[in-house]
């Protein structure tokens, strides 16, 4: 099938890639001429595992390109989809859909023949009629039907969720449209996918659910976190005890500084706004998205309780900049709540992460400094913080860290070691939920 992806953001990118390695003919496009013209040479313009081989194995194939103009494409396409941001808009929270409403005005004065057009952006419940009413305004003899196709990637593992999902979701009412979706994605019933066809307001809507419900799981365990250092107990063992249980599961329980993201943070904002406004408020979104912020903030108050020097001159060496490990989007991170507290009360900030840095450096203070590598970034610092999960820090040289640190303090936020490993060679180790320690070392 012939498929235009309109953005070439991280969705819009790994989903046309994906599509074309599975033998669809597909154009991504995109406005930003630079953006286009790096991924015409090869250059990828975010950080995903297995994606820079993807594309060029499909560009070399001649079942993936890229172009500045969608009218080629959208004139030949089956399929077009709409993979452009939807940031939440300043002042309200709502999502911006200005980006999606002129995507729909070009598509319309383009297409030619039947064309499925599908909204691959996260948009509130309604998008797909508002899309109807615009396409027929700008074109009134256009013959479009409008999908609703949420995606559910997770960064880092991308190519996989899309290649073996745990569901496709597809909200059509339109039976031509629901046969060209059900051909789209027929490569997926190798694996059996569950494909689930529904009405397009249920489909916008169970993208919000979905991720509302894991950013409540996820502030849940870290309230639980709280209580076990208050009480005396340990975060991950009762993570571990109610995620056996089948209902629960135990995925999206690991305590930690709190969610960020591209999704999260904005998805649960708008399904607020939305609720609100159709008269039924979701009163523990509301909750959960007030908790995170606020622990956020706590965090930086958490690293500078640990340390024993006045924070004005002191040095804190921060391991991982990015929201999530094996992505470099800084998008709502908590290193950046961290990095800023710290520098508020006069604290020096060296940090490394393995791919994030150029991005964190968009985003964080100019007075950050940057460092080539963990041991560097510890070297002469009266304190170390892990706010990042990155493999290359699971397993760093103990021994070395304490004789580089100048006062031997690990605050771990995302409890990737055991307090005694540390404790044991002399550390003072602050973690997440661990209400009881071991003793210190003599």
């Amino acid at each position: 099938m012939r498929v235009a992806m309109i953005g070439t953001g991280y969705v819009g990118l790994v989903s046309g890639t994906c599509f074309s390695d599975f033998g669809h003919e597909v154009t991504c496009i995109d406005k930003d001429a630079s953006k286009i013209e790096r991924l015409k040479q090869g250059e990828i313009p975010i950080f995903e595992p297995g994606l820079d081989d993807l594309v060029r194995r499909n560009v070399a194939a001649g079942r993936l390109q890229f172009d500045t103009d969608l009218t080629q494409a959208v004139r030949g396409a089956d399929v077009v989809f709409i993979a452009v941001g939807t940031p939440s808009r300043r002042g309200d929270g709502h999502a911006d859909l200005s980006y999606v409403h002129a995507a729909a005005r070009e598509i319309a004065r383009t297409a030619e023949g039947f064309t499925v057009v599908v909204t691959k952006s996260t948009v509130p419940v309604g998008t797909g009629a508002d899309l109807e009413h615009i396409i027929a305004e700008a074109a009134p003899e256009a013959d479009i039907a409008v999908v609703s196709n949420p995606e559910f990637l997770r960064e880092g593992a991308a190519i996989e969720d899309f290649k073996r999902p745990d569901r496709v979701v597809i909200g059509t009412d339109d039976p031509r449209a629901r046969e060209v979706m059900a051909a789209l994605y027929r490569p997926l019933s190798l694996n059996a996918a569950p494909i689930l066809f529904t009405e397009r307001n249920t489909a916008e809507l169970i993208k919000y659910a979905a991720n509302a419900f894991l950013a409540m799981k996820i502030t849940f365990i870290n309230e639980m976190a709280d209580l076990c250092e208050k009480v005396g107990g340990n975060v991950q063992e009762v993570a571990r005890g109610i995620g056996l249980d089948g209902r629960i599961g135990s995925k999206f329980l690991h305590a930690g500084p709190g969610y960020g993201g591209s999704c999260f943070p904005k998805d649960t904002l708008a399904l607020m706004r939305t609720a609100q406004e159709a008269g039924a408020p979701t009163r523990l979104i509301e909750t959960v998205t007030t908790v995170n912020e606020s622990r956020k903030a706590a965090m930086g108050r958490r690293v500078l309780d640990a340390l024993d020097v006045p924070p004005r001159g002191a040095t804190v060496a921060v391991l991982g900049l990015t929201f999530k490990p094996n992505t470099d989007d800084m998008r709502d991170s908590p290193a950046i709540n961290i990095v800023q507290s710290l520098l508020d009360r006069g604290v020096k900030v060296r940090a490394f992460d393995p791919v994030g840095m150029a991005e964190a450096r968009k985003v964080l203070p100019d007075s950050v400094e940057y460092a080539s590598g963990p041991y560097e970034c510890a070297e002469g610092a009266d304190g170390l913080v892990i706010v990042t999960e990155w493999d290359a820090f699971r397993a760093l040289d103990l021994d070395r860290l304490k004789q580089l640190l100048k006062s031997p303090i690990v605050v771990d936020l995302r409890n990737i070691y055991p307090p005694g490993d540390l404790i044991s060679r002399g550390f003072k180790y602050v973690g997440i939920g661990r209400g009881h320690l071991p003793p210190a070392a003599p």
